[in-house]
């Protein structure tokens, strides 16, 4: 084989969660003194992966993201009693995205997806047209839509979480609405491989690897003889929850099936999450602010940074930088 191989990152969606993400990215750039955008192709992410997504790809460290998180998150989530909580979960979603819109304007300004040094495949959901939407940039024939779609448009659109943060309207899309794309890809290692072999494979390059990175899953399992009945104010967050971590299970699923099956040679590798105590459970969930979260949040991404740092794979991955050339 004389082609090239296309390398790709993907991030899963999660709330304030995705600081166990940037935290493990953290210790690889400090173990590899690079960026994270030196090293692949494309990155894709989803909802609070697609945040950090974008951040990485226009040359933020992974130290800086992890940063905006611990100081930020309680501006973007901040604590209220869980019978508020309860009562703006079902009338009128939990929080506004004001705090949100604050951290993306002072981090992107008005940068587009036309600045990102990396491809990016950021995935949410079109409820104007219903459907799925990738924002991408146009680097093939046929692509012409997301170039110059603000990046801070972008992020809000891919972590709109229904009942949690408000819908975005992009006026420059038509005015379309759009909604966090966990809904349907909150694990995008498959959006990114779809890509790949799509648009790339064959034209320069003959083999693709995947590096995923997971959330924390939190589980939700009901006992046996649970109440078989529910309404919406039983079900609450468990309703999005559920449908996050179930398609996130079918892809890693999905990948680490086709590895074996496909003719294009492709590695596929999966950072999941360590051993969860109960103590520490208690103060996990996407929206979970209070200084013992996000202590709780760095201490387990600390864990597995520093436990897959110097993994066989890991070491792969940063062995050869990206070959992609934007522009």
């Amino acid at each position: 084989m004389s082609g090239k191989t296309f390398k790709i990152l993907a991030i899963d969606g999660g709330g304030i969660k995705g600081l166990y993400s940037s935290k493990i990215l953290e210790h690889f750039e400090e173990r590899y003194d690079c960026l994270i955008s030196e090293y692949f192709d494309l990155i894709c992410g989803t909802s609070t992966g697609g945040l950090i997504a974008l951040a990485i790809s226009v040359g933020i460290p992974s130290k800086e993201i992890s940063k905006i998180y611990s100081e930020n998150g309680k501006y973007i989530f901040p604590s209220q009693k869980w019978r508020l909580k309860t009562l703006k979960q079902i009338f009128g979603g939990i929080y506004s995205n004001k705090g949100l819109i604050k951290v993306l304007d002072d981090l992107f300004k008005d940068k587009t997806i036309k600045d990102c040094n990396n491809l990016i495949c950021i995935p949410s959901f079109n409820i104007t047209e219903s459907k799925p939407i990738v924002f991408k940039n146009d680097h093939s024939e046929g692509l012409n839509m997301h170039d110059n779609l603000l990046l801070k448009d972008v992020a809000l659109a891919t972590s709109a979480a229904p009942t949690y943060l408000p819908v975005w309207q992009i006026n420059s899309m038509n005015s379309n609405q759009y909604i966090d794309g966990g809904i349907w890809a909150n694990n995008p290692s498959l959006v990114g491989y779809l890509e790949a072999l799509k648009y790339f494979v064959g034209k320069g390059y003959d083999s693709i690897e995947l590096l995923s990175i997971s959330n924390l899953n939190i589980p939700n399992g009901v006992p046996i003889g649970a109440k078989r009945r529910k309404g919406f104010y039983s079900w609450k967050s468990d309703l999005f929850n559920t449908s996050l971590i179930g398609q996130s299970y079918f892809n890693d699923f999905f990948m680490q099936t086709i590895q074996n099956h496909s003719n294009v040679p492709t590695k596929y590798f999966r950072i999941g999450q360590p051993s969860i105590s109960k103590n520490h459970l208690k103060y996990i969930d996407m929206d979970l602010t209070t200084e013992k979260s996000i202590q709780t949040l760095k201490t387990l991404g600390d864990l597995m940074g520093n436990n897959m740092k110097n993994h066989i794979d890991i070491k792969h991955f940063f062995s050869n930088k990206k070959t992609y050339k934007n522009g």
